[in-house]
C-alpha cells in the first residue's frame, strides 16, 4: 500500500472551531496509525469571507493541540503549494481540459441574476435549485452559441465554470 496523506483544510474565516478540530483530530489520529502524514491545506478562495490572523490562530492552534502537520501551510513539504490561492495556476489548467471535454461549461449569471431567481421562487413559495433543468434557461455557454461565449470571455465578462 502506498503511503497515507490525509490533510486538513479549513478556511481562514474565522478561529478554529470544535467541529475543525474533531476533524483535524481524526485525520492525525489516522495518519500516524498508519504511518502517513498529516497535511493542512488552507482553503483560502472565499475572499469574501477570509479573516486577516485567523490562518495564524489555525496554525498556533493545531500546535497547541499537539496535532502538529508533517506538512503544509507554515510547515513547508515537496507537494505544495498548500495554499489553495496559491494553486490557482494548477487548477486552471484542468478546469479548461473539462470545459473541453465537456464536463463542464462557462456560466456568466451574475450573483445578482441568481438571487433575483432565488427571490421568484420564494414569493412563489418554491426554493431555487440550480439543476440541470434550470441551468438550461440560464445565462452560459450550454444555452449560448461559441460565437457568444467567445464574445463574453474576450470582453472580461466574469464567469465561472460548473460541472455539468
Amino acid at each position: 500500500m502506498s503511503e497515507v496523506r490525509v490533510r486538513f483544510a479549513p478556511s481562514p474565516t474565522g478561529p478554529l472551531h470544535i467541529g475543525g478540530v474533531r476533524t483535524a483530530l481524526y485525520n492525525y489520529l489516522f495518519a500516524k496509525h498508519h504511518g502517513g502524514k498529516f497535511l493542512l491545506r488552507i482553503e483560502d478562495t472565499d475572499r469574501n469571507r477570509y479573516v486577516d490572523g485567523a490562518e495564524d490562530y489555525i496554525i498556533e492552534s493545531l500546535k497547541w493541540l499537539g496535532l502538529t502537520p508533517d506538512e503544509g501551510v507554515g510547515f513547508g513539504g515537496d507537494l505544495g503549494p498548500y495554499r489553495q490561492s496559491d494553486r490557482k495556476e494548477i487548477y486552471k489548467q484542468y478546469v479548461f481540459q473539462l470545459v473541453e471535454s465537456g464536463w463542464a461549461y462557462y456560466a456568466f449569471d451574475t450573483p445578482e441574476e441568481l438571487e433575483e431567481l432565488r427571490r421568484i421562487s420564494d414569493q412563489k413559495g418554491e426554493t431555487f435549485i440550480y439543476n440541470p433543468q434550470s441551468r438550461m434557461q440560464l445565462n452560459n455557454s450550454l444555452n449560448l452559441s461559441e460565437e457568444e461565449v467567445k464574445s463574453k470571455i474576450d470582453s472580461g465578462e466574469h464567469f465561472v465554470i460548473r460541472f455539468k
